[in-house]
């Protein structure tokens, strides 16, 4: 892509994560309001979903939070049950916000 960069998610912003059940919300933070906008276009509900897959989700729901520079999805079906009902090690959804982050994104270069 003329003008952009390939790079990681986690260079653009920070993440947190909360469980309820078998539902995940992932709330993603950009570092400079000036990423805002080109990562709301880059970081879609079907980009979230595929990096999800093997996690068994659903349906995935994206919400903007333009005022806050955030977006906050949430993930149905991401953890096996949830923390009461999984057999793995941590049913608990705060260690995915890592997974999201190393999401392949394309950032404009300078002057771009």
């Amino acid at each position: 892509m003329n003008g952009m960069k390939a790079s990681r998610l986690h260079d653009y912003a920070h993440a947190r994560a909360g469980d309820k059940g078998d539902r995940l919300s992932l709330g993603l933070f950009v570092y400079e309001p000036s990423h805002y906008e080109w990562l709301l276009e880059q970081v879609t509900e079907a980009q979230v979903a595929e990096l999800f897959a093997h996690r068994g989700v659903s349906c995935v729901r994206r919400y903007p939070l333009p005022l806050l520079g955030g977006i906050n999805f949430v993930l149905d079906d991401t953890l096996q049950g949830g923390v009461n009902g999984a057999l793995n090690l941590d049913g608990h959804g705060k260690t995915l916000s890592a997974l999201l982050l190393s999401l392949p994104v394309e950032a404009p270069t300078e002057g771009a």
